[in-house]
């Protein structure tokens, strides 16, 4: 029987530098992988099971979030976590803006949104309960 683990979206990004600053310093994910080492432009950055890599073009190639392409496009990425309200306390004394407070939601699931730097918006929550 196959054994799925997790799915790591991949995001262009105008600036890595400050997506991984983002990530790490506001959501408290951790480099798994940067290159190359001089003048970097792909990582990698991840907390338990989730991993996002992010890699900057050129300057003219943009991020283009789903949200930007249709209004009915909310997210571009679902992250799963069983307790949505500790997260949330966590993220919020870190300091981070929220695209939703924590909230159920009309399509049956507690959670909340963020937008990073590239104007990515990530759910974090789960189905209610």
């Amino acid at each position: 029987m196959t054994n799925l683990n997790y799915i790591s979206p991949s995001f262009i990004v105008g600036n890595l530098k400050a997506a991984v600053s983002f990530y790490v310093n506001k959501l408290g994910f951790e480099v798994q992988h940067i290159s190359p080492d001089e003048n970097p432009f792909f990582a990698i950055v991840g907390r338990d099971n989730v991993s996002i890599m992010l890699k900057e073009i050129t300057p003219d190639i943009k991020p283009i979030p789903n949200s930007k392409r249709h209004e009915w496009a909310r997210w571009d990425a679902y992250i799963s976590t069983a307790d949505p309200d500790t997260l949330f306390n966590e993220y919020r004394s870190n300091g981070v803006s929220f695209k939703q407070s924590i909230q159920d939601d009309d399509d049956g699931l507690r959670g909340f949104e963020i937008t990073d730097a590239d104007g990515y918006v990530l759910f974090f929550g789960r189905p209610k309960s």
